[in-house]
């Protein structure tokens, strides 16, 4: 059940980040969900289901957006590995760190994307990037994080119950 949720969720969000989200961009700024979601399964359910999500969406991506094989799903997978590790000292009701997890996988998939851009074209404006691109892109996604993963959570929660009566786990 969990892995069809799972499937559901990030075959949505994709759907929704390509078509609807497109029209939400301001100043060609918008935020980034799929990473929200990533990060979100890492803190919710631990490194191994959000590298596992990581990379099905970073795969994603690399089909119809990449033009190298392999970059979106370890970006996503690195991200959602380091992100995943601090998942045990972490209070899942607490929204704060969300955000804050949220924003810095934002400003290093931004970083990573300018840092690919620098070296494979040799073109790169520090100024424009920090002031058009990261910090806006930052502030968006960590706004955006809280009703996503608080959908998240709430789905976590009702999978949980659902196992917890199923296998009888507690």
């Amino acid at each position: 059940m969990r892995i069809i949720v799972t499937a559901v969720v990030v075959l949505i969000n994709f759907i929704l980040q390509t078509t609807l989200f497109q029209h939400l961009a301001i100043q060609s700024i918008f935020p980034n969900t799929g990473l929200i979601i990533v990060v979100s399964y890492a803190l919710l359910r631990g490194s191994k289901e959000g590298c596992i999500v990581g990379v099905c969406t970073g795969l994603l991506f690399d089909i119809f957006f990449g033009t190298a094989a392999g970059y979106y799903a370890l970006l996503f997978l690195g991200i959602s590995y380091f992100t995943g590790r601090s998942q045990k000292n972490f209070y899942r009701e607490n929204y704060l760190l969300p955000i804050l997890f949220c924003a810095m996988a934002a400003g290093l998939y931004e970083s990573f994307h300018f840092l690919t851009e620098l070296v494979l074209r040799k073109d790169g404006d520090i100024l424009f990037f920090l002031v058009k691109i990261f910090l806006p892109t930052l502030v968006y996604t960590a706004v955006v994080t809280i009703p996503i993963y608080r959908i998240l959570f709430g789905i976590n929660e009702w999978l949980e119950l659902k196992e917890k009566y199923k296998y009888r786990l507690f």
